[in-house]
């Protein structure tokens, strides 16, 4: 079958919850039995998000080639079967500088270079790229319509209608239809500027998601239809729902998948939802409940953690309980020590960060859990951090550190990473993406994961200094986990604890709601078993 292309916009304002619409779409198209691709085009110049600022931008996702991506990718990689990669997120900035790349060969042969068609072409041809052997590549176009930086977007997948034909490309819409309170209405009108914006630009929508709070009323779905110049089966009602994973079935109960794969003229099987309500029955109903703790400086932006979380709630499902986070400020641990901040706690989390501030509370609170037999896991920072408090509390070396904070310090238990000491770029040369562990018998890591090799994506400059093995195994810290191919500590466990592990990569990144990972399952039935036995 000629593959179809299906373009997800957004308008109004941002956050409506694109990449989630995007997925659940993608969701829907399997449940039918259809081969998908997903993929997202962000219009920041940045050339990914490796350098921004989580204040800024959110969590960066890891793929296992090592890109670093939007966190949308996260969503596309739990709501489908997809793996993702390089080609499956790009940005302006990835456009610009591969177009004046090819010009600065002479590729063009001197003709000038403009946006129409050379940037749009390159666009398209990464469009192209990732959508092969697949029955139906969705694509999300990152920002708002009426942006300036998204036009160049727009425009190139206007012309894909024209280069593919009518009814293998499709155009989905998701805008904003607000209550109004003191008016007591709902109001249609930004739905239908920004409705106004796309057709001005020359892309029809064909279906409308309309986020709302509430179900829209049939006389207003007309009004919208009317307005809009769609069918009025073709508005649909992106209500908010108590769980994310919810929407696919939200979207099947109003009709988007026949909706789609009608007007893509594509014969597929009846869908299949029964997972996905098995989960929404997890999550709703649970048969019991843990606190976990997430010890970090990005507590009030949630999004910064967002693969973590959700991989949490997956552990959750795997044990038929729910998750109640409290985040943490490990600031705050530092200026006024622990006190009563884990006493209605069954585990502690450290993920992953960067720079010096907040270090010293981190490592209280992984003592805090040491001594205390609190299940505890570190993931990457949390790893490094964890080793910091070991050598300094109970192999007693004082001024144990991590060169990323004190390059001074005498006792570098943490350093700089040998292939990166001589880089200077910041952007994309971190050890990333996928790499190979080996478990030792008899361990926890091998217990839990069941089986003596595997595959797990990083995202780090420093590591664990082997210097300090010997010294750290006399106090009875097991490594368990190595790197085959450099000897590199990848995981670290205590044994005379209840549940005690750091990786140095992130689990969180591979982890579905339909295949939770086996640490986070593992984690969270050792945090349901503190709570049973408190």
């Amino acid at each position: 079958m000629k593959t179809k292309f299906l373009f997800v916009t957004g308008g109004v304002v941002s956050s409506l919850g694109k990449g989630l619409s995007a997925a659940s779409i993608g969701a829907l198209m399997e449940a039918r039995g259809l081969k998908v691709s997903m993929q997202k085009m962000d219009p920041y110049i940045n050339v990914d998000p490796g350098t921004m600022s989580p204040f800024q931008h959110g969590e960066v996702f890891v793929t296992d080639d090592g890109a670093e991506t939007d966190l949308d990718l996260g969503h596309y990689e739990r709501f489908t079967s997809a793996t993702l990669s390089r080609g499956s997120n790009f940005t302006t900035g990835q456009v610009y500088d591969s177009v004046i790349r090819q010009e600065r060969r002479g590729d063009y042969l001197g003709g000038t270079v403009q946006v129409i068609p050379h940037i749009t072409n390159e666009i398209k041809k990464k469009i192209l790229n990732n959508a092969n052997g697949v029955d139906i590549a969705i694509v999300e176009v990152g920002g708002t319509v009426g942006d300036i930086e998204s036009l160049p977007f727009l425009e190139a997948i206007r012309q894909f209608r024209a280069d593919r034909g009518r009814e293998n490309v499709l155009y989905i819409h998701l805008t904003l239809v607000p209550y109004i309170a003191t008016a007591g209405e709902l109001k249609t009108k930004p739905t239908q500027h920004s409705v106004k914006d796309l057709r001005e630009i020359g892309i029809q929508p064909d279906i409308l998601l309309c986020r709302c709070d509430r179900e829209i009323p049939r006389d207003m779905k007309e009004k919208i239809a009317l307005f809009c110049n769609v069918p009025e089966d073709a508005v649909i009602t992106a209500r908010d729902v108590a769980t994310i994973y919810e929407l696919p079935s939200a979207f099947y109960a109003q009709g988007l998948d026949e909706r789609i794969v009608d007007y893509l003229n594509i014969w597929t099987k009846a869908p299949d939802l029964s997972g996905w309500e098995r989960i929404i029955e997890r999550i709703k109903h649970p048969a019991s409940e843990t606190t976990i703790a997430i010890v970090g400086k990005y507590v009030g932006l949630t999004e910064s953690y967002k693969s973590l979380s959700e991989a949490l709630t997956h552990g959750g499902i795997a044990n038929d309980c729910r998750v109640n986070l409290k985040y943490v400020d490990s600031e705050a641990l530092e200026r006024h020590g622990i006190q009563n901040s884990f006493d209605d706690v069954d585990g502690i989390l450290v993920p992953g960060g960067f720079g010096e501030r907040g270090s010293e509370g981190k490592i209280s609170a992984i003592q805090y859990a040491r001594e205390n037999k609190v299940p505890f896991f570190g993931i990457c920072l949390g790893l490094q951090m964890a080793a910091v408090e070991f050598a300094r509390h109970v192999c007693k070396i004082k001024d144990a550190h991590s060169s990323e904070f004190h390059e001074e310090a005498e006792n570098l238990v943490i350093h700089i990473m040998e292939g990166q000491k001589k880089i200077k770029g910041k952007g994309g040369t971190m050890r990333l993406g996928a790499y190979p562990c080996d478990l030792e018998e008899g361990t926890l890591a091998r217990r839990i994961y069941g089986k003596d090799h595997l595959l797990e994506r990083h995202r780090h400059r420093f590591e664990f200094n082997n210097a300090y093995i010997e010294k750290l195994k006399v106090g009875g810290m097991i490594f368990s986990g190595l790197n085959p191919e450099l000897n590199l500590v990848e995981i670290a466990e205590l044994s005379d604890h209840p549940w005690f592990l750091g990786c140095q990569f992130h689990p969180e990144f591979k982890s579905r709601p339909m295949e939770p990972h086996p640490l986070f399952e593992s984690f969270v039935g050792a945090c349901l078993k503190q709570n049973q036995e408190d």
